[in-house]
C-alpha cells in the first residue's frame, strides 16, 4: 500500500520525536605519517646544528672575522652594482625585443626571434668568456657612419674592459629571457581592450605603455624577481674574467691564507643576505601591482602580526577569567 505524501511528513515527524537526541562525536583523521615524516625532519636538523655548531673545521673565528672585512665589502659592492646594471639592460632591452617579437613587421620579429634564439641557446659562461676576449676578433673598435669614415676609434682592449665585459655578458643575456618574460605579460592583457584603445585614435606606442604594460606588470613582476635573485647568483661567474666581485675577493682571500671553507661561507651569507632583501622587495612590489584584481592581497608582515596580536586581546577579552 502507497501512502499519500502527507501521512508519509506525519509518520517522519513521530518518529523524530520518539528518537532520542545524542551528540555526533567527530573523530578527527588520524595520518601517522606526518608525524613520523615530521620526527625524521627534526631529527635531521638537529643533527645538522651539531654539526654545525661542534665542527671546527667550520672555524666561525674566521668567518666572523671576514665578513665585514673591507675587501670583502668591496666586493659585495661590485657584485650589486653588476646585478642592477645587468637587470636595467636586460629589463629595456627585453621590453625592445618583446615588441618586435609581437610586430607584423616580419624583418623586426625575425630579428628578435633570433637574438633571443642565440642567447638563450648558448651558455652564460661561454657569453663572458668571448666578450673578454673580443679584442681577438676585433683588434679595433670605431664609431662613425655605417660603411663609411669612423669618428672615433680605439683598441677594443680600451673600451672592453673586464667590467664591461661582464656588464655585458650579463645584460645581454638577460635581454634575451626577459624579452620572453615581457612578451608572456603583453599577451596576457585581453586584446578587445587594445582595440577598444586603438577604436579612440591612440597610437601603438601609447596602447603599449598606457594600456598593455601596466596590466601587463602583474604577470611581468614575479618572474622578473626571480630573474633578479639568479642575477645576483649568476654575477659569481665574472670571477672567471677576474673581475672584482664577491665571490673573485674571497677566492684571492683564501688562496692566500687556504682557509677555502671559512671565506666560502662568508660569500654565501652575503649572497643569502641580499637574497633575502630582494624576496622582500619582491614580494612588496607584486602586493603594489595586484591592486584592483580580483585576488584578495595578501597580509604584510606588520598587518598579519596586528591580526595574531588582535585576535589574542578579542580571546582574553571572551574569556571569563580575564573579565570582572
Amino acid at each position: 500500500m502507497v501512502l499519500p505524501d502527507h501521512e508519509i511528513a506525519h509518520r517522519g515527524r513521530d518518529y523524530a520525536a520518539a528518537t532520542p537526541a545524542t551528540d555526533i562525536k567527530a573523530v578527527p583523521v588520524r595520518h601517522p605519517g606526518r608525524w613520523i615524516g615530521a620526527a625524521a625532519v627534526a631529527v635531521a636538523l638537529a643533527m645538522l646544528a651539531h654539526t654545525i655548531a661542534t665542527n671546527p673545521r667550520f672555524q666561525w673565528g674566521v668567518v666572523g672575522q671576514y665578513f665585514s672585512s673591507s675587501s670583502i665589502l668591496m666586493g659585495l659592492v661590485r657584485t650589486i652594482e653588476l646585478t642592477v646594471m645587468a637587470m636595467l639592460i636586460g629589463i629595456l632591452l627585453g621590453i625592445v625585443l618583446a615588441v618586435m617579437r609581437l610586430s607584423p613587421n616580419k624583418v623586426l620579429s625575425t630579428t628578435s626571434w633570433a637574438y633571443i634564439w642565440f642567447f638563450r641557446g648558448t651558455p652564460l659562461l661561454v657569453q663572458l668568456i668571448f666578450w673578454y676576449n673580443l679584442s681577438a676578433l676585433f683588434p679595433t673598435l670605431s664609431i662613425g657612419i655605417p660603411f663609411g669614415p669612423g669618428f672615433v676609434s680605439g683598441s677594443a682592449n680600451a673600451f672592453i674592459t673586464t667590467y664591461v665585459a661582464a656588464i655585458l655578458g650579463l645584460g645581454l643575456n638577460e635581454g634575451a629571457y626577459m624579452a620572453e618574460i615581457v612578451r608572456a605579460g603583453i599577451l596576457s592583457v585581453d586584446e578587445g581592450q587594445i582595440e577598444a584603445a586603438y577604436s579612440l585614435g591612440m597610437r601603438r606606442s601609447q596602447v603599449m605603455w598606457r594600456i598593455v604594460l601596466p596590466q601587463a606588470m602583474k604577470v611581468i613582476i614575479p618572474p622578473t624577481g626571480n630573474q633578479t635573485i639568479g642575477m645576483l647568483k649568476s654575477s659569481s661567474l665574472v670571477s672567471v674574467i677576474s673581475v672584482p666581485e664577491l665571490l673573485f675577493t674571497a677566492q684571492i682571500i683564501y688562496t692566500r691564507t687556504y682557509q677555502t671553507i671559512p671565506l666560502l661561507i662568508v660569500a654565501s651569507l652575503w649572497y643569502l643576505a641580499v637574497t633575502t632583501v630582494l624576496t622582500v622587495g619582491q614580494f612588496y612590489v607584486e602586493r603594489h601591482f595586484a591592486k584592483g584584481g580580483s585576488r584578495r592581497l595578501p597580509l604584510t608582515p606588520l598587518q598579519s602580526l596586528r591580526r595574531k596580536l588582535g585576535e589574542q586581546v578579542k580571546g582574553k577579552s571572551n574569556d571569563p577569567r580575564f573579565t570582572h
